[in-house]
Formats: C-alpha cells, structure tokens, sequence
C-alpha cells in the first residue's frame, strides 16, 4: 500500500512537471490553485472510494443507472427480438447502442424538470468556492462531468463570447477529460460483458472517475494557460435559461433525436477506426514478416502481442506513461496500448480492447481498474474537431482561441485522466 501511495505520487509529480513544460505562461501560473485542486482530487477519490457512507450514496446512483440501462435492454428486446439480448452473438449495434438514446432523453427530461441543473449548481458552487473559480468556468466545468463536451457550452452559452482565454481552455480541457452520462451505459456495458455485478462495480468505477478528474483538469487547464493577474473574477453562477424543449413530451423527443443522432455518430465512428485497424494490422503483418519480426514480437510479448501490429507499436509508445500511472512493467506494454488507442482512435475503441484482454485473462484486475480510470475520458483527436465546430457554432468569436488550444486541451484533458489514474492506483 505504502509503495502503491509513493508510486502514485511520484507519477502525479511526472505529470504535473509535463504540463509545467507545456504551460504558455509559466510565471503566471497560480500555483495555490494547482496544490487546492490537486488535494481536492485526492479527498474526493479517498472520499468516493474508501469512506463506506459515501461509497453506498454513489452505489445507489448506479443502481439508478442500472435500472435504465435494464429498461433500455428490455426496449431493445422489444425492438430487435433477439438480436438485442445481452450477452448474444449479434454485436454491439444492437444491444449497446440503443443505450446511448435513452440515456440522451432521458439526460434531455431531466433538464426540462430542472432535475440536472440543481445538480449542475451544486458542483459548481463547490468548484468555485474550493478553488476560487470564475462561475462561468466552475458552471462549464460541473456541466462537463454530468452531460460531456458537446451538450455543456450551452449551460454557459450567453457567457462564452466573453470568457478569457484561459476560461476557455478550462471549458475545452473539461470536456476531454470527462465523459457524458449519454455514453456511461455503454462504457459500463461493454467492460461488464453482460454480468450485471461487473457492471455495477465498472459502474461505480467509472461515475468516481468522471467526477474526480474535473479538479483534476482545471489543475491541468490552469498550468497550461493560467489566467492573468490583471484578470477580475466574475463569481456568478447563474445558469443559462435556455430548456430542452417547449414541455415534457418535446424535450424527451428532442433527446431522443438527438440520441440517435449520437448512437448513429459512434457506430459510425467504431465502423471506420475498427476497419483502419484492421487494415494497418494487414500491412504491418506483412512487414513483420521481413527478418521474422512477427515471430519475435509473439515470443519477446510472452503471447500478448501475436505479431507486429498497430497496437504493438501503440504500447511501445505509450508504456512509458502506463508506467507512470502505477502499471507493473510486466503490463505497461498492455495497458500502453489502450492509452495509444483512446488517444489516437478513441475510448470506445480502448475500452473494448481492455474488455477483450480482461476477459482473455491477459491483464490483472488492478491493472483493469486502473486502466479503466485512466480511459475515462474524451481527449482524443477527433474531440479537437468536435469542440472546435461545437462550440464556434454558438461562439463565433472564439473560433481562433479554440482552433489555437486544441492540442493543449488534449494533452490536459489526457494529463488529467492519467492523474485520476495514479489516484486509483493509489488506492486500489
């Protein structure tokens, strides 16, 4: 436990020293923020995962999420007889993805009622009092943890035009280092495999982890590009008034829509990064017989790695930082590879990957868990497009500091996560 904490600590001090390299401003850097964000993090992760009372609170979201999720599966069934029952042989169409929509109408009539707005509030008010945050960075932030990247710059949409520059990497890098509760059926699906107390544990895992990134990433945020000093802090946490629909049943349509719209996207998007896999796989393989290179990747991997491919390079590439997060060097090729395709692909790519290798029995179950928090996130290639175009549409005037901190938003909402992993290596 003790060479657990010390190796958790050790790579939050590495990470924290790689986003100092990357800061653009480094003499404005405030660091009684960073060290407040960074002990936030920490309590809230000893909080969410070792103090019992709290523990069952959080337990029983997630029965909660288990419910919809059994009612989206029971509607599946309906819909697609068997081609939709859990576990079966018929893929990932139909029984994850109709998840996604109801997740979206659902999240879509809770705004209506006015349900995620309080919830919304109240994390930001804590953000905000904490860390001493600008309310339209501390509302952004909260919004990001609770409906993800594309759906929060609307809870902060009359105030975006005029936030700073440093607001708006607050915003972006929030977005990429947390998830959407549109998708957290579908994460906990697929790392469950079909047994309900696997995906109740992934479940809980996954809710802790979202919520205990976003200190995470404002610590991030604020290193890369820290506000002015001359800046005045605007502390009002008004929401926006902006609502899901003209009543109930029109704004539960409009999440529907907008779910199919999002399942469509990630079955899309899974179709395409799967098939560009594959496709490199067969041109690597082909290399790898050049000097006998698959058979030496199969026999130096023990197995893991059958011949030279992309993921092989992925984990040579990214093992280092597995390491950092507190990966054993027998599994941080293992668990590089997953950070290289959430990085380069994306999560649901990653996240399945790590399903596949758990269920082999090639990865422990420490590492699955920690894997699991360090993957909890959006910072991926494709979420630069994704902001860019998202929030420009609703904030023209903010098109070339977004186009500008892209990249810097990926590397502290990737940052971010890995630091939400060293949390849970810490304590697991």
């Amino acid at each position: 436990m003790v060479m657990n904490i010390a190796r958790g600590f050790l790579g939050i001090t590495i990470l924290i020293g790689i986003c100092y390299f990357f800061s653009g401003n480094k003499k404005n850097i405030n660091w009684r923020l960073v060290i407040i964000a960074l002990l936030l993090q920490i309590v809230m992760g000893v909080l969410l995962i070792k103090i019992p009372a709290i523990k069952w609170v959080f337990e029983q979201i997630v029965n909660f999420f288990m419910l919809i999720i059994k009612s989206s599966e029971e509607s599946s069934v309906f819909l697609f007889g068997d081609l939709a029952k859990p576990g079966g042989p018929y893929g990932f169409a139909f029984s994850a993805l109709p998840i996604v929509v109801f997740f979206s109408a659902l999240t879509s009539m809770l705004y209506y009622l006015g349900v995620l707005q309080k919830i919304v509030y109240g994390f930001a008010w804590m953000l905000n009092k904490t860390m001493n945050l600008t309310g339209k960075e501390s509302l952004a932030m909260a919004a990001n943890v609770f409906i993800g990247q594309t759906e929060a710059p609307l809870v902060v949409k009359p105030y975006l035009n005029s936030m700073s520059r440093s607001e708006i990497m607050s915003l972006m890098t929030g977005g990429m280092a947390t998830i959407a509760g549109s998708v957290f059926g579908v994460y906990v699906s697929i790392l469950g495999g079909g047994d309900p107390g696997a995906v109740r544990e992934f479940g809980l895992h996954l809710l802790v982890a979202s919520i205990i990134s976003a200190p995470a990433a404002i610590l991030t945020a604020k290193i890369l590009v820290p506000e002015r000093k001359d800046t005045e802090l605007d502390k009002d946490l008004s929401l926006s008034t902006d609502v899901a629909g003209d009543n109930f049943l029109d704004s539960l349509a409009r999440g529907t829509t907008d779910g199919v719209k999002l399942a469509v996207n990630v079955g899309a998007m899974l179709l395409a990064f799967m098939a560009l896999i594959y496709l490199s796989n067969y041109v690597f393989f082909e290399i790898g017989k050049i000097g006998g290179l698959n058979e030496w990747v199969r026999e130096s991997s023990n197995g893991v790695f059958q011949n030279f491919s992309l993921q092989y390079i992925l984990g040579l590439l990214f093992s280092p930082i597995a390491w950092v997060i507190g990966i054993s060097n027998e599994e941080m090729m293992i668990v590089g590879r997953l950070l290289g395709e959430k990085t380069i692909l994306n999560e649901f790519v990653a996240y399945a990957s790590l399903a596949d290798l758990s269920a082999q029995g090639l990865i422990s179950e420490r590492s699955t868990l920690i894997a699991a928090y360090a993957l909890c996130g959006f910072a991926n290639f494709a979420s630069i497009g994704i902001q860019i175009g998202g929030i420009s549409a609703i904030a023209e005037k903010q098109r070339k500091t977004l186009s500008e901190l892209g990249f810097k938003a990926l590397i502290g909402g990737t940052i971010a996560t890995l630091m939400t992993g060293c949390i849970a290596g810490m304590l697991i």
